[in-house]
């Protein structure tokens, strides 16, 4: 005699209709509308702008009437020796970043959550979020009076009988001294998703390790690092989408110190090269490329995180 298999919750339950879970859940769907609003209307529809790209633009004519012109403004890109410098000091710049930059906020971030005393930990945060909030032309200036010709630390090594050294006009340190100003001007604020990621562990893992006899070290590899993979496979995930994207205000500032050859990235490329000499096509196909490349990059990345075993940064329908 065979025995049926007990009526699961699916069987049980009829499934909702689209209509009966957007009533269920209006209330957050409302609290859901200016966000995507605001998605849609400054990074969506400005997408309908990349038809530059493949047109012969003219201002004056808008895009109704400009004169298709197919790939020509991406060969014309492409054929440009400046175009694929700037594309070389964008990914050395964006690699170095990457390498520096992203274990800083977590190291900062485990150190703030050591910290027993809750009124000196909020202090401290408060002071490693305040560089967040200056700007750039502020930051270059101090990074100028402290590693300039006229800084401080070529005077200190004048004073011990050292040569004098001003990285700012270095060429082959900028890729480094980009790194440093934004340690110091973000690692604070990127230990805020750190943090609370830090909280949602629970704390009754630590002390089971601890009763097994787990020392700190091997409390923070076996409970806090898998802990903290999923935030930190999805941040780094997100980095990838970006990595095309070096900080157009803070080169801009430091491009002339440094000079094209190596203060050149693409984002000054589209600047220069598109706006300023008014190649507005070229400037659209090369916008369009990083725009694909990022996109390529999150979705390698994201399907490389599911076969890991993490959730990245969305779901895959089968999962």
């Amino acid at each position: 005699m065979t025995v049926s298999a007990p009526p699961t919750a699916a069987d049980r339950v009829p499934r909702k209709t689209l209509w009966q879970r957007l009533k269920r859940d209006k209330v957050m769907l409302l609290l859901c509308l200016p966000g995507f609003l605001y998605f849609v209307v400054f990074h969506y529809v400005p997408l309908l702008g990349y038809l530059v790209a493949f047109q012969d633009y003219q201002p004056y004519l808008g895009y109704m009437h400009s004169a298709w012109s197919g790939f020509t403004n991406f060969t014309t890109a492409f054929a440009d020796p400046e175009f694929w410098s700037a594309t070389g000091n964008t990914l050395e710049i964006a690699l170095v970043q990457l390498v520096l930059f992203f274990p800083v906020p977590i190291a900062l971030a485990l150190l703030l959550n050591s910290i027993v005393s809750d009124r000196l930990r909020r202090f401290v945060q408060s002071v490693v979020y305040l560089p967040h909030f200056i700007g750039w032309v502020i930051i270059v200036s101090i990074f100028q009076q402290i590693l300039g010709g006229a800084g401080v630390v070529p005077d200190l090594l004048e004073s011990l009988g050292l040569p004098r050294y001003d990285m700012t006009t270095d060429p082959n340190a900028f890729p480094w001294l980009l790194a440093l100003q934004v340690m110091w001007k973000d690692a604070g604020w990127g230990t805020i998703i750190i943090l609370a990621a830090l909280l949602s562990i629970d704390r009754g893992l630590y002390e089971a390790a601890a009763m097994d006899g787990a020392a700190q070290w091997r409390r923070f590899w076996h409970v806090t690092l898998p802990g903290l993979s999923p935030v930190l496979v999805l941040l780094l995930i997100l980095n990838l989408g970006n990595i095309l994207t070096v900080g157009f205000e803070q080169i801009l500032l430091q491009r002339d110190a440094v000079g094209p050859g190596a203060g050149e990235v693409l984002d000054t490329y589209v600047y220069f090269h598109g706006i300023k000499d008014n190649q507005w096509g070229t400037a659209a196909a090369v916008g369009l490329v990083k725009a694909v490349i990022g996109t390529i990059l999150v979705i390698g990345a994201n399907k490389f995180a599911h076969r890991l075993g993490h959730e990245g940064v969305y779901r895959g329908a089968d999962r």
